[in-house]
């Protein structure tokens, strides 16, 4: 279903529309694709070029959760809470501060 958009994305990689939103567009269609391994990867990336943004950080945390790697997740999130507190992001901050809290209640 999202294979042209993938294919499209990808083909704009390492060119000078590369950056965070780009990245960050590719894990979110990978992820919607169950490639979670894969879409980690790319918000990895997206967070790689800019620390502070917030929707990468909870959308990698996901990601993350989505593969079964919940220190991952709970790292992720944690370093997301941070960048939308500098950012002034409350909504990504409450968010992935319930995301963080629920995961952590979870664990044995």
């Amino acid at each position: 279903m999202n294979a042209g958009l993938i294919a499209n994305l990808r083909k704009q990689c390492d060119g000078p529309r590369d950056g965070a939103l780009l990245r960050f567009s590719l894990g979110n269609a990978l992820l919607a694709e169950g490639e979670a391994g894969m879409a980690i990867d790319e918000l990895r990336r997206a967070v790689a070029f800019d620390p502070t943004y917030s929707a990468a950080w909870k959308l990698l945390g996901k990601a993350c959760l989505d593969a079964g790697q919940t220190q991952a997740a709970a790292d992720a999130w944690r370093s997301g809470i941070a960048a939308a507190a500098q950012r002034g992001d409350k909504q990504a901050e409450k968010e992935m501060g319930v995301f963080l809290r629920r995961l952590e209640k979870e664990k044995p």
